[in-house]
């Protein structure tokens, strides 16, 4: 149906066919009480005039809705990936999404409220700045999924990533390129930044380079990442660990416009694996999320509260993997650290 076009409704098909409206929905719901010859009329004009039946209506009229709220952010390319992931899974459940975006302009808590009215049944969060106590509220009503972020509550389902453990393979790898002037950019507030640091750190300490532990503030976008690299060049480190790949592809166009090259001068590891890491011109080193496994995950544990068959713990973590490209090689010679 194009837009500004009318719904072919049951009443449609109906008067097309010469039969009544419940006769219709009869055959639409593949119910006994119609003759074979009634029924294949019904269903070739439902076919000419382009009916497609309300599934959502029917549901509602049942009590369910078999819809599962999804709260994003439009300005993190990871959330956009995500999403991909989040409808092949619900799909396989049977269920649908309804997806309610956080912008500049919108905030988290009217995305929120939008999806309430909507009628879900579960409602899964990426990230966001919503305190546990809000989530908890949501919860009484209805399960609550929050991805990318952790919730210390028994009555709120965390599905994430393991930050740390990502922020460990990133250091592992610099180091063994030769690396040791190894410095981090940050995520500033947002969930997993503080995570992904601690991780750097620890990472640090464990090869012996705390005197070279260098956390530079940042944050989630390409401007964030920008703004550090300005910081960074007053004394470059040989290599650098990024809160995202956004981030990182504003810290990498710096680097560039400033005449050092990447892997040559500076390695860089951004952290997501978005498609936009992906890009030949790009083609950033990063953390990878396993992106099928958070989504599965996710509905699965969405469906299961709304059935009431859940059990286990709250929390599913799911491990990262290292994905090796463009903008990571050898500490270049003569790189070895002031003494």
């Amino acid at each position: 149906m194009r837009s500004g076009e009318r719904r072919i409704t049951l009443a449609d098909v109906a008067s097309e066919a010469g039969v009544s409206v419940a006769l219709v929905s009869i055959v639409m719901r593949g119910a006994p009480g119609a003759g074979a010859a009634t029924r294949e009329r019904v269903l070739e004009v439902a076919r000419r005039l382009g009916y497609q039946p309300d599934s959502r209506a029917r549901l509602l009229r049942s009590g369910r809705s078999r819809l599962i709220g999804v709260v994003f952010d439009v300005r993190h390319p990871f959330h956009h990936d995500l999403l991909t992931g989040l409808y092949d899974a619900a799909g396989k459940a049977g269920y649908q999404l309804t997806l309610s975006a956080v912008t500049p302009r919108r905030g988290e808590r009217t995305a929120v409220g939008d999806l309430l009215q909507d009628r879900c049944e579960a409602i899964v969060l990426f990230g966001g700045q919503m305190r546990g106590s809000e989530l908890a509220s949501i919860a009484a009503r209805l399960p609550v999924i929050a991805m990318m972020r952790s919730a210390r509550r028994r009555d709120i389902d965390v599905v994430h990533n393991d930050d740390a453990l990502g922020s460990h393979q990133a250091v592992d790898h610099l180091v063994a390129l030769g690396h040791q002037r190894i410095a981090h950019v940050d995520g500033g507030a947002l969930h997993g930044s503080a995570e992904r640091r601690a991780g750097y750190h620890e990472a640090m300490r464990r090869h012996g380079l705390d005197g070279h532990i260098r956390v530079v503030a940042g944050g989630p976008g390409e401007e964030h990442g920008a703004a550090a690299a300005e910081r960074l060049l007053a004394d470059p480190p040989t290599a650098v660990t990024v809160f995202n790949d956004l981030s990182a592809t504003g810290l990498l166009d710096v680097l560039r416009r400033n005449g050092l090259s990447v892997p040559g001068d500076l390695s860089v590891v951004g952290y997501d694996d978005t498609t936009l890491s992906r890009l030949a011109h790009i083609d950033l080193t990063t953390v990878g999320q396993d992106i099928d496994a958070l989504a599965a995950r996710a509905v699965e544990r969405a469906v299961e509260r709304i059935e009431g068959t859940a059990t286990g713990p709250r929390a599913v973590i799911i491990p990262p993997r290292l994905v090796v490209r463009g903008t990571t090689g050898p500490a270049a010679a003569g790189a070895l650290p002031p003494r």
